[in-house]
């Protein structure tokens, strides 16, 4: 059924304070892979607390709102809901540990037919204990089976990378257990551990949370261009082309352009593009 688009004009969530330690900051480096050379000095301070760093894209896992679309006031078919873009910009470094607060509203709803469903763009800002604006996020979510609803606000779009062979590429191997590990920053999501919930979603085995591809895009970029400095980067922006499975291997090809950088990533072992339209924009 159509999304009810005057109640989510109108959707009025509560602030959410997380506090956040030095261990959640390690947790969340290690569920995208970093300390894979447990040596290595450029990925060490993101899993040490002598030093430590906070990876940027964490702010994806706190205050999370939850499962707001399961309400039947939004009319969002849940089961047909995939996420479809992210996008985050980083205003000022994520501390390794602390307490942020955040306020969330719809800012838009792109109705793309009512046989083709719909967009819907959620942001959400996190305030530092003393006001500062930290993070920008907008989630956008696929409503596949939603559309027909009209539509309001932003329309979000992402740019396309260029035609031209990638300036630099990587390769990032994901955990066989990569999920397993991942679903402790914040989503329980069983379709992402049991192996049943994700035949049920029409998958053979369970997939890697979106999230997490784009976490790990982050440690691409961060070890490509930016020397593993967090403080770099500024925005981090994607579209989900299609589902990770744990065991992967990522293939990260980027371009330098103007003042940040363009990527995309394919999962090496199906020749499959899973992230695309992605945007960096770096500092120095």
């Amino acid at each position: 059924m159509p999304l009810h688009l005057a109640n989510l004009q109108d959707w009025q969530f509560p602030e959410k304070t997380t506090i956040y330690t030095d261990k959640d900051t390690m947790l969340y480096a290690l569920s995208l892979g970093f300390g894979e050379s447990p040596t290595d000095p450029a990925e060490l301070p993101f899993v040490y607390e002598d030093g430590l760093r906070a990876v940027p894209t964490m702010g994806a896992v706190l205050c999370h709102p939850g499962p707001w679309l399961t309400d039947p006031r939004t009319g969002a078919t849940r089961s047909k809901v995939v996420h479809g873009e992210q996008r985050m910009r980083f205003h000022a470094p994520l501390p390794p540990q602390g307490q942020l607060t955040a306020r969330s509203r719809v800012i838009g709803i792109q109705d793309k037919g009512a046989d083709k469903g719909a967009l819907l763009h959620l942001q959400r800002e996190l305030y530092g204990e003393d006001g500062t604006l930290v993070i920008t996020l907008r989630h956008s979510s696929f409503c596949r089976a939603d559309g027909g609803c009209g539509s309001f606000g932003e329309s979000l779009v992402l740019n396309a990378p260029p035609a031209r062979a990638p300036d630099r590429s990587f390769e990032l191997k994901t955990l066989p257990q990569a999920a397993l590990i991942y679903r402790l920053n914040v989503d329980r999501n069983p379709l992402h551990a049991d192996p049943a919930k994700a035949r049920q979603a029409g998958f053979d085995r369970p997939p890697l949370h979106g999230l997490c591809t784009y976490g790990m895009a982050a440690r691409a970029i961060l070890k490509m261009w930016l020397d593993h400095d967090p403080a770099r980067l500024a925005s981090l922006d994607t579209r989900f082309s299609a589902s990770v499975f744990p065991g992967e291997t990522l293939v990260f090809e980027t371009w330098r352009e103007g003042g940040g950088i363009a990527f995309r990533a394919l999962a090496k072992e199906r020749g499959v593009k899973v992230l695309d339209n992605g945007w960096a924009d770096i500092r120095g």
